[in-house]
C-alpha cells in the first residue's frame, strides 16, 4: 500500500480592511467643508426613522390607558362576581331565618355561620345576625376593600307569642 502526499498551494491572503465604520468615517466631513449632499436615499431613511417615532408613540399613548382600564373592569367584575355570592348567601339564610330560625337567638349580635357550597366562592369575610326586640338583620362584611362591599337584609319581625 502505497500513500501519496499532495501538496496544495496556499491560499492567497487578502489584506482585507476594517470596513465596519467606513461609513461613519465618510459621513464626518473634515472640518471646514460643506455637509454631504442630501441624497433621496437618506432623506427616505429619515423620513422613515420619524414615521417609525411618530406610530410608535401613537400606539403606546393609545394601549396603554386601553390596558388601564381593561385591569379596572377586572377588577370590577371581580367585585360583582363576589357581591353576587354574598347577596345569593346572605338571602339563602335570612329566608331560613324568616322561616322559624330567628327565635332560637336572644336580641344582640351574632357571628352567623354561612351555610352552602357558594361560600367556597366567597372571600374572607364575616357574617353578623342582629337581632333586636322587633327587627332582624344579617349582614356579610368583607376583610379586604373592592371584593363586593358589605352585603344587608333587614327585616321587620313579627310579634312573639
Amino acid at each position: 500500500m502505497v500513500i501519496r502526499t499532495v501538496n496544495l498551494p496556499a491560499r492567497p491572503t487578502v489584506a482585507r480592511a476594517d470596513t465596519r465604520h467606513r461609513h461613519t468615517l465618510q459621513s464626518v466631513p473634515p472640518q471646514g467643508s460643506p455637509p454631504a449632499p442630501r441624497t433621496p436615499a437618506r432623506r427616505q431613511r429619515g423620513n422613515l426613522t420619524s414615521e417609525l417615532l411618530i406610530a410608535m408613540g401613537l400606539l403606546v399613548m393609545c394601549v396603554l390607558p386601553l390596558s388601564f382600564s381593561f385591569l379596572h373592569e377586572h377588577k370590577l367584575c371581580r367585585a360583582y362576581y363576589c357581591r353576587a355570592v354574598a347577596m345569593e348567601l346572605v338571602d339563602g339564610e335570612m329566608e331560613t331565618l324568616m322561616a322559624g330560625e330567628w327565635r332560637a337567638f336572644a336580641p344582640g349580635t351574632y357571628p352567623y355561620p354561612l351555610r352552602g357550597e357558594a361560600t367556597a366562592n366567597l372571600p374572607p369575610g364575616k357574617c353578623l345576625l342582629t337581632v333586636t326586640k322587633d327587627h332582624l338583620r344579617l349582614e356579610w362584611l368583607p376583610e379586604e376593600r373592592d371584593r363586593g362591599g358589605k352585603v344587608v337584609r333587614e327585616v321587620s319581625l313579627p310579634p312573639r307569642p
